[in-house]
């Protein structure tokens, strides 16, 4: 069974296909070094980026943003395939609110890794404003809630070379990963991409 989440006709998350959801997530550890590690997830989605996360023995705390209610609301409810799963783990936590909101406000807990699955693509966005995330200004203010050695990683079904060149004025570090997949549904070969940036 596929499991599907539409907004305004809009597809936004599949169960069908979730290879870079999970990438986003092993990408990311597998640049830090370090242990214990505290992860800050920008929209849940269906879950798999949180379960890659929580598969490491590494992490110690996963916080999920989601700004979506129906979307927390079904994964409450036993909705989602990795429901059990997450819900079980003390080390998840979900709760409603905007991501962008909160990387762009005063510095509270710093994360380890900061996964951002939002948007599109950085020049294809779901809501008003959320393009100033995608700024130097707005990768200034994100990049003050990492901690020491912290990574920033974004999802994208699409490159953008202006995102890679704020990304670039604003980290010492930055990569862009392409995964590639096919699928078999309309046999098709895709390439999602992964923004992954580190002082």
């Amino acid at each position: 069974m596929i499991t599907e989440i539409t907004l305004d006709h809009q597809l936004l998350m599949s169960s069908h296909i979730t290879v870079s959801e999970r990438a986003l997530a092993t990408e990311a550890l597998a640049r830090h070094a370090g242990n214990e590690l505290s992860v800050l997830i920008a929209g849940l989605g269906l879950g798999y980026t949180a379960a890659a996360v929580l598969n490491s023995e590494r992490v110690k705390h996963v916080r999920v943003i989601e700004l979506i209610p129906a979307v927390v609301g079904f994964l409450k409810d036993g909705l989602v395939p990795l429901s059990t799963e997450l819900l079980a783990d003390p080390r998840f936590a979900v709760r409603e609110g905007d991501a962008y909101a909160v990387l762009d406000d005063e510095v509270g807990e710093r994360w380890d890794l900061v996964l951002i699955d939002v948007d599109h693509a950085p020049d294809d966005h779901l809501g008003p404003g959320n393009e100033g995330f995608y700024t130097r200004a707005g990768l200034d203010r994100a990049k003050k809630h990492l901690a020491p050695g912290g990574i920033l990683a974004v999802w994208s079904y699409a490159d953008s070379s202006p995102f890679v060149e704020a990304l670039r004025a604003a980290f010492d570090t930055v990569e862009l990963v392409p995964v590639k997949y096919r699928n078999d549904l309309v046999d098709e070969e895709h390439t999602d991409w992964l923004f992954l940036a580190w002082d």
